[in-house]
């Protein structure tokens, strides 16, 4: 290989990991660039997040260690002739058979660990909400309170949580699999036809944030964004009175289906 070709691959890796690292603060980087949970469900993907990296690092750092290691222990000298072919090594053959083993199984306990709870469905929530996703909209219906947001062409659909109280989402789709996402959730999960998903998170943190359908449902999949304000109770109390003021009670159209909310199919 070429030395200059060697020298200039060098330096492209060195100015990709210079701006990577000038491009994020110290948090990110300790977050693994990740957004800052405002869930508390959030935090644990997070510490699952951080370990799955630290292991992958030990992992290549042995690795490259081992690599290394061959290649100057074992490089070949002037002079040398070739070094004597071993067709087997058993311990080494054993080592790289029971390690990724073991390290899989440990990844895949704290996986189902971590996604039990994650997934785990309490019913002690203190609001539930109806989510419809379909091309191209959201609608988000606030069952305990017999009302329900749904955007307009010139403004996004907005969804409404009250700080540091249980939430329960119905996720419902009458065409095609679509997907519901807030990044600062740290958490999404699939809204697929004839199908209830359901979830409980917690808010922790007030502010508004962004959420979005993260599966390609459609040629407007980027229509599919939405806002998200945590709120106090009493913001949240006012504006559920605002949208009765609106007339916005009952549970909402979904565009041109009439979907059944409780059967979660496409009434004809």
């Amino acid at each position: 290989m070429p030395r200059r070709f060697v020298r200039s691959a060098a330096a492209v890796v060195t100015l990709a990991l210079g701006a990577s690292l000038a491009g994020c603060t110290k948090e990110e980087w300790q977050r693994g660039a990740m957004p800052v949970p405002i869930t508390e469900g959030g935090k644990l993907t997070l510490a699952m997040w951080q370990g799955t990296w630290i292991a992958a690092l030990i992992v290549g750092v042995i690795v490259w260690g081992l690599i290394f290691w061959a290649v100057i222990r074992y490089r070949r000298k002037h002079g040398d002739g070739l070094p004597r072919q071993t067709r087997y090594n058993i311990p080494i053959e054993i080592f790289y058979t029971i390690a990724p083993a073991i390290m899989i199984a440990v990844l895949f306990f704290f996986t189902v660990r971590d996604q039990t709870t994650l997934t785990r469905v309490s019913g002690a929530a203190a609001n539930h909400v109806t989510v419809v996703g379909y091309q191209w909209q959201w609608t988000f219906n606030y069952r305990d309170d017999n009302t329900y947001d749904v955007g307009t062409p010139a403004d996004l659909p907005t969804l409404w949580l009250p700080v540091d109280k249980k939430v329960e989402f119905t996720l419902l789709s009458p065409d095609v699999i679509h997907s519901f996402w807030v990044p600062e959730f740290l958490f999404h999960m699939d809204v697929v036809p004839g199908r209830k998903n359901v979830f409980e998170i917690t808010p922790t943190r007030t502010g508004t944030f962004k959420g979005r359908c993260s599966e390609l449902c459609g040629s407007q999949h980027a229509r599919m964004i939405f806002d998200v304000k945590v709120v106090t109770q009493q913001e949240y109390d006012k504006h559920m009175a605002a949208l009765k003021a609106a007339g916005q009670t009952g549970t909402a159209e979904t565009g041109r289906y009439n979907l059944n909310f409780d059967t979660a199919e496409v009434e004809q």
